[in-house]
């Protein structure tokens, strides 16, 4: 996939505005990181753009582990961690779904 793009400050805090009212949309179960988990998560990040995920890892050293490996695999950025839930963001680049100009404002 490709590398993990690098949002500036704005961008990121506009991110986080629009994620306050999502829900998650993909939980990682006692299974941890599986191919249907990416598979669901690279769909919802091509219609959404920007998903939260449920992590299932207790530890906080492992989650953090948890969700840069999702990151890579799916090739989003992280925008926001609190506790066990992640927001992640990756662009769509044929259809837009978020205006990020807006950031910029």
């Amino acid at each position: 996939m490709n590398k993990n793009p690098v949002l500036d400050k704005t961008t990121t805090k506009y991110l986080r505005s629009l994620a306050h009212g999502l829900k998650p949309v993909v939980r990682l179960g006692q299974h941890g990181l599986t191919d249907a988990v990416t598979a669901e998560l690279d769909r919802a990040l091509d219609h959404h753009e920007l998903v939260k995920v449920k992590l299932s890892e207790s530890d906080r050293e492992r989650r953090q582990e948890q969700l840069d490996k999702l990151c890579a695999l799916v090739g989003a950025t992280s925008v926001q961690q609190i506790g066990h839930t992640a927001t992640l963001f990756r662009r769509n680049a044929k259809k837009p779904v978020i205006e990020l100009a807006l950031a910029k404002r």
